[in-house]
């Protein structure tokens, strides 16, 4: 089993993930992402995927139009865990 995050790593996640907030009732961190039109977002998704493929992490979201939700949480650890933290740091990366 994946281990969840310690209270110490969560306490340092909005220094490193400023952008993502704690989600109101579950285990799990989330941001949202707005693009110029739908082809820029689906871009974005096509990335995050091959990413997400990468790194063997999935991520649950949405996409309306322009604007892509994501929801990061390990499930094989019942919450957050270093594979979420990391994964959201490379989403930040490709969303420039």
């Amino acid at each position: 089993m994946i281990a969840k995050l310690t209270k110490d790593e969560r306490a340092g996640l909005a220094a490193k993930l400023p952008q993502w907030a704690l989600h109101p009732t579950r285990d799990a961190i989330e941001r949202h992402f707005k693009f110029r039109d739908f082809s820029q977002a689906w871009g974005f998704m096509a990335r995050v995927a091959l990413l997400a493929e990468q790194q063997d992490h999935h991520p649950e979201w949405s996409n309306v139009y322009n604007q892509v939700d994501i929801l990061l949480s390990t499930h094989d650890a019942d919450g957050l865990s270093a594979r979420d933290v990391k994964l959201a740091a490379a989403i930040d990366a490709i969303a420039g």
